[in-house]
């Protein structure tokens, strides 16, 4: 690897990936290091983030730090996602316009499912046009509990599975 691509990666260091093991948050969160692939226990601040957040200040997620690698229409996505207030919802077409890829709704769709540090990239406060959950990689189940803790009232579906 030569010098340049090393203080590229120390330059992107951050939370890079969150592991959901627990219906109601995050058994443990780790920071991946790039430079030798090893995972480390995440420090004080960002546990405390993802503390306060499970025990209702929905707004520490903003303290976060976090880069990840992806494309940059990825990260694009990814930095519209926490302007989605907690407590609200948009479908992926609203994001797609927000972002100004009105057309991009199954790129948007895939980027999402991309996301390595869900909760801190809220992806889950993402719905379909009609206003039901679709794919969430936590499972439905989750992404339902994360939006009802955020204060989200979920109308019910058709078939009554909201």
């Amino acid at each position: 690897m030569k010098s340049n691509e090393r203080a590229q990666i120390r330059k992107r260091c951050g939370l890079t990936q969150i592991h959901l093991a627990k219906l109601t948050g995050i058994s443990q969160a780790r920071l991946s290091s790039w430079e030798n692939q090893e995972t480390k226990l995440s420090p004080k601040d960002l546990r405390a983030a993802l503390t306060g957040y499970f025990s209702g200040d929905l707004d520490r997620l903003s303290t976060i730090r976090w880069r990840v690698a992806g494309t940059a229409f990825q990260h694009k996505f990814w930095t519209a996602l926490p302007r989605i207030p907690p407590g609200t919802t948009m479908s992926y077409g609203a994001l797609a316009a927000r972002i100004d890829r009105p057309k991009a709704v199954r790129a948007v769709g895939h980027a999402n499912g991309a996301n390595p540090i869900s909760v801190v990239v809220p992806c889950h406060r993402l719905i379909g046009a009609d206003g039901s959950l679709v794919k969430y990689g936590g499972g439905l189940e989750r992404k339902r509990w994360l939006l009802e803790h955020e204060g989200v009232v979920l109308k019910p579906a058709a078939n009554g599975v909201a």
